[in-house]
């Protein structure tokens, strides 16, 4: 029986193969009580089981190691780090060491009852990415109950097979990037999760792997059967399975279309980026991690127009990066961008990304996307604040550094903020330690912020629109809340009059500003930007290059036109269809 399922598109691109299914660790956790006899023993399991899976872990880093860098992508790398350190997370050890020894549980039970403890935390987290690092954990949790089962810790091997069906798709609850690293040279084409948002680990390891994807399609595990044969639509977000004869021709024939496109895309590289009737764009890079940068410049990049550098404290259990280890990683990607600039933006963490767990409980009761974030957790953290800052200045010797600072909004805080910039390079000063000179710039992401705008233009060399948060402040949205995410609109007429007006008070000063939120990345949105005078985007590799080829397609004076009809419109997104 042919039907469909729907999910979140992840990664472009057309996957037809037969499933290979992998099933949840959790699924059959046994559940009695043990007596005080085997509490000892039940210990020795779980240690036991855990450093099962770190060896494991261990020996799939070695292979990383050993490959080409092409061979592995960075992605992978940095969340088996983070696998690695949630494994030894005290939290989690405390907590099964509680169930255990305090309500006799057996070791499967306790395990998956802490996790569930641990998950409601990361529900609780306003940040996207953060709150879907919950699927890392699931991820170490079922590895270790795998082994306490006695059932194989990684996926089966899967042969490759000839034929017209010969590729397969890997449908699972979630996968781990180790997993997903031990099939890199196999024959799956895709991948289907149950779990998962446009920020989860699949999504990112996927677009790294350049593999359709997709994630967040709820009950796909169990609807999709082994060996069935399905299509991966990672455009649309859609799985069909068992297709019609004439479904699967039509798909395949979508599928060598793209295929020719992205070919096509490639020759873009070196194309200069520029608008029909003249109007230069620059199209800059979203990465995560120093060793994005090499992605960046294979997209042709232009700088890094966001280096979030919060990635950089993650998974850490409390213990900051220390200056050197800061430096290092600036340093690495300034020299990785080869001379081109690079924004680093200060860190991004407060009371919806805790530094431990106590934190997490304290402040539960705070609505965290309104609480003690970003530059407020920073201004309240100076002796943190300034460590990142006095890194991002030493590694200015390295090349071109431009310093960005979130969700400012008052003058108040702009110059607390200046001020801590100017106490890090005295610091410096008084080391005899060398540093370079940076722009400054702020992120707005606050209605505040782009209302008040000439304040903003007063201090500050450039602007960047955070349009994932300004359209949620805005339209006053959590976009944790599924209830009303449906209600996340870019298009509503405030955001696009925050934005237009944004953009024409920047061009009228004479600074820069860009776009570095999603939107920036959306082709659906180009010509509409570009229409209201934005002639700088920011956003994931992988994005460049069909957005360079939106520009070059563009008549900017012509779409100028279109976006004062769009902003004058009740309904926007029925002038843009």
């Amino acid at each position: 029986m042919t039907f469909t399922i729907r999910g979140i598109a992840v990664s472009s691109g057309i996957a037809i193969g037969r499933a290979v299914m992998v099933a949840s660790g959790r699924a059959d956790v046994a559940h009695y009580f043990v007596d005080e006899s085997q509490v000892s023993a039940e210990l020795a399991r779980v240690k036991d089981a855990k450093n099962t899976v770190v060896d494991e872990l261990i020996r799939l880093q070695h292979t990383l190691v050993m490959r080409e860098a092409k061979d592995a992508p960075t992605e992978i790398a940095a969340m088996m780090d983070v696998h690695m350190m949630l494994l030894q997370d005290q939290t989690l050890q405390d907590g099964v060491m509680h169930w255990i020894t305090e309500r006799h549980y057996n070791a499967e039970w306790a395990l998956a009852t802490q996790f569930e403890v641990l998950a409601r935390q990361f529900d609780e987290m306003e940040d996207e990415y953060l709150r879907e690092r919950k699927g890392d954990l699931e991820q170490v949790v079922e590895r270790v109950l795998k082994v306490l089962q006695g059932k194989p810790s990684v996926l089966p091997h899967v042969a490759e097979s000839q034929g017209e069906d010969a590729a397969l798709v890997l449908v699972a609850h979630d996968l781990s990037p180790a997993d997903m690293l031990q099939f890199k040279d196999s024959v799956f084409a895709g991948f289907v999760t149950d779990v998962g948002g446009k920020t989860s680990h699949t999504a990112i390891v996927a677009r790294s792997m350049d593999i359709p994807a997709v994630v967040g399609a709820r009950t796909a595990s169990q609807m999709i059967s082994q060996d069935d044969l399905i299509i991966i639509d990672g455009d649309a977000g859609e799985i069909v399975v068992n297709p019609t004869a004439e479904t699967l021709a039509l798909y395949r024939d979508r599928q060598q279309i793209a295929i020719l496109e992205r070919e096509h895309l490639k020759l873009l590289k070196h194309t200069i980026t520029v608008t029909k009737d003249g109007q230069a764009v620059e199209l800059l890079a979203n990465i995560e991690r120093p060793e994005d940068t090499a992605a960046a410049i294979e997209a042709g990049a232009v700088g890094v127009g966001l280096f979030r550098s919060e990635f950089l404290f993650m998974g850490r259990d409390g213990k900051l990066p220390d200056e050197e280890e800061q430096y290092a990683a600036y340093t690495m990607a300034v020299k990785g961008m080869q001379g081109l600039p690079v924004t680093i933006r200060t860190v991004d963490v407060g009371a919806d990304k805790p530094l431990d767990a106590q934190t997490s409980r304290d402040q539960s009761h705070l609505n965290p996307a309104l609480g003690l974030r970003a530059i407020r957790w920073c201004l309240a953290e100076p002796d943190m604040f300034r460590t990142q800052l006095r890194a991002i200045l030493r590694a200015a010797t390295h090349g071109q550094i431009h310093l960005l600072i979130p969700m400012l909004m008052s003058a108040g805080e702009i110059q607390l903020a200046l001020k801590q910039i100017e106490l890090a390079r005295d610091e410096l000063d008084q080391r005899g330690v060398a540093h370079g000179a940076v722009k400054l710039g702020a992120m707005i992401e606050i209605p505040a912020a782009a209302i008040a705008l000439p304040l903003f233009i007063k201090y500050f060399d450039f602007l960047s629109l955070g349009t994932n948060d300004l359209i949620q402040y805005t339209l006053a949205i959590d976009r944790a809340d599924e209830s009303v995410a449906h209600l996340y609109d870019p298009l509503h007429p405030a955001v696009l009059h925050l934005i237009a007006s944004t953009i024409r008070q920047c061009q009228e000063a004479g600074i820069g500003v860009s776009v570095c939120g999603e939107m920036a990345g959306d082709v659906s949105m180009t010509r509409l930007l570009l229409g209201m005078g934005l002639r700088c985007f920011s956003m994931h590799p992988s994005q460049i290059l069909s957005v360079k080829r939106e520009v070059l397609a563009s008549n900017a004076a012509q779409l100028a036109k279109l976006a004062k009809k769009v902003l004058r419109s009740d309904d926007p997104a029925s002038l843009l269809k």
